[in-house]
């Protein structure tokens, strides 16, 4: 992706200079990602794996990042910009509302937030109660190591999936998701959670669709790729799982990867309407 040029967004509250870096809780950034991949694979709360034996996350001290922290921060910054940028434009055109773009968390190892705690071990996740994204940048390194999904666009749909479901919030479909959720079973509220999630792979789709002029050859096969990587199913299977469907909450590789596909070749946000799409 060709960002040089591109302005970085000043809607970053940048908290890595708090977090534990390369040590937390005693690992190496190795034994992190180790970790991180752990918890995304299985969906288990690895957080006191990162936390040291008092249960704090290593020294809250400042310290000084690292330059892969750097230019993850500064890799992030700009993609959120290009975010701005399209919605801005699309929003009102396509939905007839104006966008207020939302504030992105970088974080390391672990950090709060009104939705709980945030954790590297979960993945990013956007917070509809503070309209925030959060992200610990040392995602990136595991999506390319350990999830098979390299290439800096890959990481780049990661940031405009958690935007994605800002767009969700700004247009009121995340408040009635999660009344429709709080009225189902578990596994209903499941199959809801996975309409909201292709969606924003479809919304990320279009944001895609919105840079083209920014985008280098393979960069939307980076994406495809790494939409494919993080399917339910896959991660399942990475983990040793049967895939069990019922349990999905994200939808499966080729889901992930079409819906994403279809933003994309349409530029509509119309066209991402997982809610009334008999098939998925």
């Amino acid at each position: 992706m060709r960002l040089k040029g591109v302005r970085r967004s000043a809607n970053v509250d940048d908290r890595r200079r708090m977090g534990g870096g390369g040590a937390i809780g005693g690992l190496g950034i190795g034994g992190v990602l180790l970790v991180l991949a752990i918890g995304y694979f299985t969906g288990i709360d690895v957080t006191p794996l990162l936390t040291d034996s008092s249960g704090t996350q290593g020294a809250q001290v400042e310290r000084e990042l690292t330059p892969e922290e750097e230019a993850a921060g500064d890799f992030t910054m700009r993609v959120l910009a290009t975010t701005e940028d399209v919605w801005r434009q699309k929003l009102p055109d396509q939905a007839g509302i104006e966008y207020t773009p939302p504030q992105l968390v970088l974080f390391s190892g672990r950090t709060q937030s009104p939705c709980g705690d945030a954790s590297g071990a979960t993945g990013p996740f956007y917070c509809p109660i503070d309209s925030r994204a959060y992200i610990d940048t040392a995602f990136f390194a595991m999506l390319a190591q350990r999830l098979g999904a390299q290439g800096d666009f890959a990481a780049a749909y990661v940031v405009a999936h958690e935007v994605a479901h800002h767009v969700q919030n700004e247009l009121g479909i995340q408040g009635k998701v999660n009344q429709m959720r709080q009225a189902a079973s578990q596994t209903q509220a499941n199959a809801i959670t996975v309409r909201l999630e292709l969606q924003a792979d479809c919304l990320s789709g279009v944001w895609a669709s919105g840079v083209e002029g920014l985008l280098e050859p393979g960069d939307v096969q980076e994406a495809l790729n790494a939409a494919r990587q993080i399917g339910d199913d896959t991660l399942q299977r990475n983990a040793g799982q049967v895939p069990q469907p019922h349990t999905f909450t994200h939808g499966t590789a080729e889901q992930r990867s079409s819906w994403f596909a279809r933003g994309y070749e349409s530029g509509d946000i119309n066209s991402c309407d997982t809610f009334r799409a008999q098939d998925i």
